[in-house]
């Protein structure tokens, strides 16, 4: 995986909101500087997320902006939020790119995505995420504690879907070859198939197949669009997640509105939740 390196979505969240007082309060980042006697570059890594935010920087700023006490408060709970490490801290050997978008997915309030060729990782179970990564020594050399590792990561990035505080919503699109294509053996391959009929009886997840014997609208490659809700009034627009052999990408917000088009469009012909796991459920039976 080709690193993706940069801010969490809570520090670019602050960064932005506190980008938009200084200049609702019509300061420049010079005069900001001033009065706080800081440099002009300080000001700049902050508002562009290059650095963490300190706490009392935070404090600083939000008296000279003289923002209210109710604001105040969600950008310090925001500055906090944002200098806690997440559990994917404790994998110091997963690439950069990997674990800036395990923090995004993370925090993501609403997922969407579109898969062609796998379950995704989200609902894969242990084994079948086992015989997806073994493919990768292929191509890579992945020591044995290495992959045991990765698919740890993997089955503790589902926890999204279960926790009790706020599970993320989540809506899959898949494509029927998925549920055709053997990985691993037949045993694998019913587990997976009654594990996605599980999860896609939460009520916050949704699953749908788009049949093989439907034209297909859109011939595009797997994708995972994230939303995140407001903290206040503090937005952070939506990204979209590819990857592929050698590269992955997290993009930004004009892209995210196309895939966002495309998955809308291949929504329109896909089966109902209903009539998908009835599908799942037939192909379950015949491994």
């Amino acid at each position: 995986m080709s690193p993706f390196r940069g801010p969490t979505v809570r520090q670019r969240r602050l960064a932005a909101e506190l980008r938009r007082l200084r200049e609702q309060n019509g300061f420049t980042g010079d005069e900001v500087a001033a009065r706080l006697n800081w440099s002009t570059a300080k000001v700049s890594r902050i508002e562009n997320a290059r650095t963490s935010t300190k706490i009392r920087d935070v404090e600083l700023l939000t008296r000279l902006y003289q923002i209210d006490p109710v604001h105040r408060t969600e950008l310090l709970t925001l500055a906090h939020d944002a200098a806690a490490k997440g559990w994917w801290a404790e994998y110091r050997e997963l690439p950069g790119g990997y674990t800036q978008f395990i923090a995004m997915e993370d925090e993501a309030s609403r997922i969407v995505q579109w898969e062609t060729y796998l379950v995704p990782g989200l609902l894969q179970t242990e084994e079948y995420a086992r015989q997806v990564m073994s493919g990768t020594r292929l191509y890579d050399t992945v020591p044995p504690r290495e992959l045991e590792r990765r698919i740890e990561v993997r089955l503790r990035r589902q926890q999204l879907l279960s926790r009790t505080a706020k599970p993320v919503r989540y809506t899959l699109l898949l494509d029927e070859s998925v549920l055709h294509r053997l990985v691993g053996d037949r045993s694998v391959m019913r587990a997976q198939l009654h594990h996605l009929l599980a999860v896609g009886d939460l009520p916050h997840v949704t699953l749908r197949v788009i049949e093989l014997a439907v034209p297909h609208p859109i011939m595009e490659g797997s994708f995972q669009l994230m939303e995140y809700d407001p903290v206040g009034d503090i937005v952070f627009p939506d990204v979209v997640y590819t990857e592929a052999l050698t590269d992955n990408q997290i993009t930004d917000e004009k892209v995210a509105f196309m895939y966002r088009l495309a998955f809308e469009g291949m929504s329109e012909v896909a089966l109902g939740p209903a009539e998908t796991r009835a599908l799942v459920a037939a192909s379950a039976d015949r491994w």
